[in-house]
């Protein structure tokens, strides 16, 4: 079972473009296909499923890997996800998907398990990629 998405930004795209990706992500949470219209409508339909409930019991955390920039490259993209994720659209999917950032930097120095990553609503603090955070 998948336990993260890793995202790697190698800044082949603007950090808004990057960030924009979070609405993608969001996206893939909450889809559910319409069902088909049958012939004889049941008086309770099953509610539609989302898609990726059909095979995870839980949607993957998501790590960010960012490469390609120095220091101050990193940080301009870690603003532009947390940007991002104040956008009240996505407030349903950051309190049920944990969202991290890492650079690539910090990543080979230290290895993935480290307190290296920033969850993306408050990037000052390190935590590592299993963290959960509390409600």
């Amino acid at each position: 079972m998948p336990r993260a998405f890793v995202e790697v930004d190698r800044a082949t795209m603007g950090p808004e473009r990057l960030a924009a990706k979070l609405n993608s992500y969001a996206l893939l949470h909450n889809y559910a296909p319409t069902p088909a219209v049958r012939q004889r409508q049941q008086p309770f339909p099953e509610p539609a499923q989302e898609t990726w409930r059909q095979r995870y019991p839980l949607f993957p955390r998501l790590l960010f890997v960012l490469n390609g920039t120095g220091p101050a490259g990193v940080e301009n993209r870690v603003h532009a996800l947390r940007t991002a994720a104040r956008d009240v659209s996505l407030a349903g999917f950051l309190r049920e998907v944990t969202v991290l950032t890492a650079s690539m930097t910090d990543l080979l120095q230290h290895g993935p398990t480290a307190p290296i990553w920033r969850p993306v609503h408050d990037p000052d603090q390190r935590v590592d990629w299993m963290h959960t955070p509390h409600p």
